[in-house]
């Protein structure tokens, strides 16, 4: 979305797919013209030191932490280690004069973002750009406060907890000076792909597509808002939380505790840490054999939602 406002104004490049790691980001610096005069990098990381060593040849003048969650617990060492290994990032503005975006919301990141030359911010409150979501039975819809010409963008985003994303990308056309119709426009035209909240129509049913990755926060948020979902029968169809290291039992359980806190027609558990631990719900081994359980059922009418790890493929239950 970040590249979406920033390159209906200049000449923009991104990453492509999932080039975010240690041959990705090089792959995306190449890709970059000499008529750049925006480049938008996606910088993955499940250890410490990963994001410093980006920082010493993508050279970012700005950036932005989305958030901390539980994400890579094995790699990074615990949230703690989560929020010093991103913080590499922070840690290469405050050194080099860069500046930073950041959700108010987030104390954490606030605190993170402390010494940094130059911060802006956006947040639900107490922000330089402020937003919220407008109650809408569907896709988001964001009310930006006090910015003519952004006063509501209907997005085709699946989820509340894109918000902060929309934030964002606002705050960043801003700074750059992006004009207001162009962030709207750019923003409402921005449709998901790569198995990121892809809404897609299977008949009757509506699939809530998120299985580009997952872990402990995100699978939480995801699932808290497909629960609000209350026009049609649900189904999850959700995959095992990967590198979660010794925390990871723990989260699955979790994870079933919240499942078990909403009705659903139907829950579908792939793979992982998932057939460690009691519950009452269907378990299959790999996305391929959830996905010859789906081909048995005669679902109509109904909104699923598929989300897992990256390794569990889970895309593949709709094949």
């Amino acid at each position: 979305m970040v590249y979406e406002v920033l390159a209906s104004n200049y000449k923009t490049y991104t990453t492509k797919g999932n080039l975010n790691n240690h041959i990705g980001v090089p792959l995306t610096l190449l890709s970059v013209q000499r008529d750049a005069e925006m480049a938008v990098i996606e910088m993955g990381a499940n250890h410490q030191k990963e994001i410093e060593s980006y920082c010493t040849y993508t050279l970012p003048t700005h950036g932005l932490i989305t958030n901390c969650g539980k994400a890579h617990l094995e790699g990074f060492g615990g949230e703690a280690g989560v929020r010093k290994g991103k913080g590499e990032l922070f840690d290469y503005l405050r050194a080099n004069g860069g500046m930073a975006f950041i959700m108010s919301d987030y104390p954490y990141l606030v605190e993170m973002s402390k010494g940094i030359a130059e911060v802006r911010t956006y947040g639900t409150a107490n922000a330089e750009i402020i937003g919220r979501v407008v109650p809408h039975a569907g896709l988001l819809q964001v009310e930006i406060l006090d910015q003519p010409g952004l006063e509501s963008i209907q997005t085709n985003l699946v989820g509340e907890y894109n918000l902060p994303n929309v934030l964002v990308a606002v705050a960043i056309g801003k700074y750059f000076n992006v004009p207001p119709e162009s962030i709207k426009t750019s923003l409402e035209n921005y449709y998901p792909s790569n198995s990121r909240s892809q809404l897609v129509t299977r008949g009757t049913n509506q699939v809530v597509l998120d299985a580009y990755n997952a872990n402990p926060t995100s699978m939480k948020a995801a699932i808290e808002n497909f629960a609000k979902i209350d026009d049609r029968e649900k189904v999850l169809l959700l995959g095992a939380m990967m590198e979660l290291g010794n925390e990871s039992l723990a989260e699955h359980k979790a994870l079933v505790e919240l499942i078990g806190r909403y009705r659903w027609k139907a829950v579908v558990l792939v793979g992982g840490d998932f057939e460690q631990i009691e519950h009452p719900y269907n378990y299959f081994p790999g996305s391929l054999a959830a996905r010859e359980w789906l081909k048995t059922q005669s679902f109509e009418h109904t909104s699923m939602l598929v989300k897992g790890s990256r390794s569990m493929q889970m895309e593949k239950v709709l094949d």
